[in-house]
């Protein structure tokens, strides 16, 4: 009767978690469609080149790239990763020290946050989001014993984490910084910190937040035109008035694909970190709810996948699994509220959607490795060993 349960089980159960799946692959069609609908002003009157589709070949290509590096990604087993998370920590890490150095490190805007590697720019905080996650999970599983403990348990990933926090605010990176220490709360939270000892910690980060835009003061003028972008609309609030604009604009059903006004060079960063106005303008809020709905799947079934990793013994996958759902969230959070005016604007793109080739490529493996955790568990839930 067991066996014969078995065999009804290795029937019955898929080998990959197809809703999310096609989650992610509608979440990359559409970027890949309002990618190339936000972008075509800026590819015919405000930058070098003279063709409606730059754009969107290099997002295409980037895409290519991110499928097939998935795919290898996908075939290395997960005790691997965590065998090799020092190390993608240490990587990650002298990426960002190369950033900085003058000769290597690219500016753009005012920010030194790219490598140029020819033909392409490489955003180191991109992978860094990446290894954060893994050496967390790991860090997590080997300190289990020591995590009531603010000395043997917190402390060594304090001071790694401020490392971090120090080369991302250098270039500066407040955005990724935010979000990498978002990712290694949640997951020594999700490993069994002590609830007080992270609460503690959550009080100590706000304060430090604040500090750090009060004492810088392009951060502050930021913060003083997400207020009342109305009062400034031609210079601290531009980006954010014309973000607004384009959400009135779309009202229940958007004005049409292809039809938006504030991307004909109105909206700064339309095919980037402004990519939810143009759905809200042309698509309306009926195109922003699709959006939102696709992400909380997203994040609800890498915490599902997370948990049934944890029933399956497997902390570590389990840990990543739900690591790469509070990044992807905190991420689209970020984006969407500054979007809609309801968090101070920073340089954050919506994870699978914006144009970029780092983030692209970055959150495909990261998808990789959350399947392959999902895989794992399904092929022990069917008998196998993995």
């Amino acid at each position: 009767m067991i066996y014969q349960t078995n065999i009804d089980n290795r029937k019955v159960l898929p080998d990959f978690d197809q809703t999310l799946i096609w989650s992610v692959i509608l979440l990359l069609s559409l970027g890949l469609v309002m990618v190339y609908s936000a972008s075509i002003a800026t590819e015919l009157g405000g930058g070098t080149n003279d063709h409606t589709t730059y754009f969107l070949v290099r997002h295409s290509i980037y895409l290519v790239i991110g499928l097939l590096v998935g795919f290898i990604a996908f075939q290395i087993p997960i005790r691997l990763w965590q065998k090799c998370s020092p190390y993608l920590f240490l990587f990650g890490v002298i990426l960002l020290v190369l950033v900085l150095i003058p000769g290597i490190g690219r500016e753009i805007n005012g920010s030194k946050r790219w490598l140029s590697l020819l033909v392409i720019n490489l955003q180191p905080s991109e992978l860094m989001k990446l290894f954060v996650v893994i050496y967390a999970a790991d860090y997590t599983v080997r300190k289990a014993a020591y995590l009531d403990s603010f000395r043997k348990g917190f402390f060594p990933m304090l001071i790694v984490i401020l490392l971090v926090g120090a080369l991302l605010l250098k270039e500066p990176d407040l955005g990724a910084f935010v979000i990498i220490i978002s990712i290694v709360m949640a997951v020594l939270f999700l490993g069994g910190i002590s609830l007080k000892l992270f609460l503690g910690l959550i009080g100590l980060l706000f304060i430090s937040l604040l500090a750090l835009i009060v004492f810088e003061p392009y951060r502050y003028d930021r913060m003083v035109g997400f207020m009342n972008p109305w009062t400034d609309p031609y210079g601290k609030g531009y980006q954010l008035s014309h973000s607004l604009m384009a959400f009135g604009r779309g009202e229940w059903f958007g004005v049409g694909l292809g039809g938006s006004v504030e991307k004909l060079l109105y909206l700064p960063e339309a095919h980037t970190d402004f990519l939810l106005a143009v759905i809200a303008e042309e698509l309306g809020f009926l195109g922003v709810i699709i959006v939102i709905m696709l992400f909380g799947w997203l994040v609800t079934r890498a915490f599902l996948i997370g948990r049934q990793a944890f029933i399956q013994k497997h902390c570590f996958g389990a840990l990543v699994a739900q690591g790469i759902g509070v990044w992807f969230g905190v991420q689209a959070f970020i984006n969407m509220g500054v979007n809609m005016g309801i968090l101070p604007t920073k340089g954050i793109t919506l994870p699978l959607m914006s144009f970029g080739g780092s983030s692209i490529v970055t959150n495909c493996l990261a998808l990789a490795i959350l399947l392959r955790v999902d895989w794992d568990s399904r092929q022990l839930q069917k008998g196998y060993t993995t």
